[in-house]
């Protein structure tokens, strides 16, 4: 059993995300957070008995704001407005991304602003716990008011309508969830708003592909460290003096790891004396100055999407005071940037990679390895199309860097006038997360080939290690063979973070 979660709607971490979406983490909802929501609760009945003006409980949303809702129909306006706005469609999210954002939306409802009961958020956890996810199209946000369209997809299956999956058994989300011995809610007044209003499902993309990045991270520099040795290049530029007088702290981190994984190396020792060569080219000597970068931007988008989590993101915001203000809070820019900066920092790491494999495979470039690594080049191609697949997907992720977030259009009658894209962010990250993952496996194979030609001569030990954990899951490639099923099995590798302990972070 893993380790539990507990929400409070303040203290959700990174790491809370990760083991409940990917670990499936048993979670539950603190005491504390019931007490303050029923506190808030009681605000928004007290209005509704009232019969006071207030937006999104006696009103109509967005445009139709000014529209008064009698008291018999508040019921059916939530109900409404949950069945309406679930008009996504494209691709399914994955399960992971759904039971974050489920998480998300619980833990913001746990805060206590949102108006809503304890039996919503609590209802979504005891989903998590059964392993309950609804199947929710990606694609319909513009990220405000909030992600509208993916939530109100969430919501549906809360209150026992769509489809809910287990696994690979599917049914309707009634059933379903009378199935897990649980019940669908009747949503009261705001609760409907109060479900779908939020950041949750693009913050949710960010919080994963984030944790996905560091992985990336320490792989990259695995993969580097590999080539540098491959190619019999120099370590002289990871010197900490050199690092010290420029300032940078990711650029030092890169440095110090590339040092630990090149400690001891007797391919260096080989050549230190008799390498005319003064210096590398720029993708192995200047890794620190392009990976430290990266671990810069990450650390940035850790403390920003970190706030996110456990951020009130309702439109209104109930106060245990009584008052309810409108606001935008819902508005996604925040974590859009993020995102947007993240897929810029993580395409550096795919074009830098790239080059390093062209130069192990060129002929011309790789300092006396067999060209395109095939002892037997000619009648083998050797890795020659492995490179020009990691062209294509380097490549692709420069115009998936391109930011969504400076984009905006007009929607709601031109109520919601500036827009933040925040979805579009969120996808792209994901799948430049998983570019840069078949990169790093591209050039994992060919450094891994390029050490092979080196000996009996032996690599530095970190490198050793890496190397050996590459040939657990791949052979050396003695001739051709298919290789996408090689680059499967390492991305894979990757992204279960089995290589990652090669580098000590």
């Amino acid at each position: 059993m893993n380790d539990e979660v507990v929400i409070d709607g303040n203290s959700l971490t990174l790491e809370h995300v990760a083991a409940v979406a990917r670990d499936c983490a048993f979670v539950s909802l603190s005491p504390h957070a019931k007490q303050r929501v029923a506190t808030t609760r009681g605000v928004v009945d007290k209005l509704v008995s009232q019969r006071a003006v207030a937006y999104g409980v006696t009103t109509g949303f967005g445009k139709l704001s000014e529209v008064a809702i009698p008291p018999d129909r508040l019921a059916e306006l939530q109900v409404n407005l949950v069945r309406s706005h679930a008009a996504g469609v494209g691709e399914l999210l994955p399960e992971r991304e759904v039971r974050a954002m489920m998480l998300l939306r619980a833990n913001v409802i746990a805060k206590g602003f949102s108006g809503a009961r304890a039996d919503l958020a609590e209802l979504l956890l005891a989903m998590l716990n059964a392993g309950l996810t609804p199947p929710i199209p990606e694609q319909g946000s513009v990220g405000a008011s909030g992600d509208l369209a993916p939530l109100a997809h969430l919501a549906l299956s809360l209150i026992g309508e769509g489809t809910l999956c287990r696994g690979s058994e599917s049914g309707p989300a009634a059933q379903m969830l009378k199935a897990a011995g649980l019940a669908p809610i009747t949503l009261a007044s705001k609760e409907g708003l109060a479900l779908i209003n939020g950041t949750q499902a693009h913050t949710s993309i960010g919080s994963l592909a984030l944790v996905d990045a560091r992985r990336l991270w320490s792989t990259a520099h695995l993969a580097g460290a590999m080539s540098l040795e491959a190619l019999m290049g120099t370590p002289v530029a990871f010197d900490p003096r050199i690092q010290e007088v420029r300032g940078q702290n990711g650029q030092a981190t890169s440095a110090a790891f590339l040092r630990d994984l090149l400690a001891d190396s007797e391919i260096r020792e080989s050549h230190r004396d008799n390498d005319p060569r003064v210096q590398d080219a720029y993708a192995l000597r200047c890794m620190p100055q392009v990976h430290g970068p990266v671990l810069d931007a990450m650390d940035f988008a850790a403390m920003i999407i970190g706030r996110e989590l456990n951020a009130a993101t309702d439109n209104p915001l109930v106060f245990e005071n009584g008052d309810l203000l409108s606001g935008g809070n819902f508005h996604g820019q925040s974590v859009a940037m993020v995102m947007d900066f993240l897929a810029i920092a993580l395409t550096n790491l795919a074009t830098i990679s790239e080059r390093r494999i062209d130069r192990l495979v060129h002929p011309d470039l790789n300092h006396g390895l067999p060209p395109f690594l095939s002892r037997d080049a000619g009648v083998n191609s050797g890795f020659m199309m492995a490179q020009v697949t990691a062209a294509s997907i380097a490549s692709e992720c420069k115009v998936l860097s391109h930011p969504a977030s400076v984009d905006t259009i007009p929607t709601d009658g031109n109520k919601e006038d500036v827009v933040p894209m925040a979805m579009s962010a969120a996808w792209k990250l994901r799948r430049i997360v998983k570019n840069v993952r078949y990169v790093l496996a591209i050039e994992l194979m060919c450094a891994a080939q390029g050490i092979d030609c080196r000996a009996p001569l032996k690599p530095g030990k970190g490198v050793a290690r890496g190397h050996e954990a590459v040939r657990k899951i791949i052979p050396p490639l003695e001739r051709d063979r298919v290789l996408s099923g090689d680059i499967e099995a390492i991305a894979a590798a990757i992204a279960s973070g089995e290589l990652s302990p090669m580098v000590s972070q």
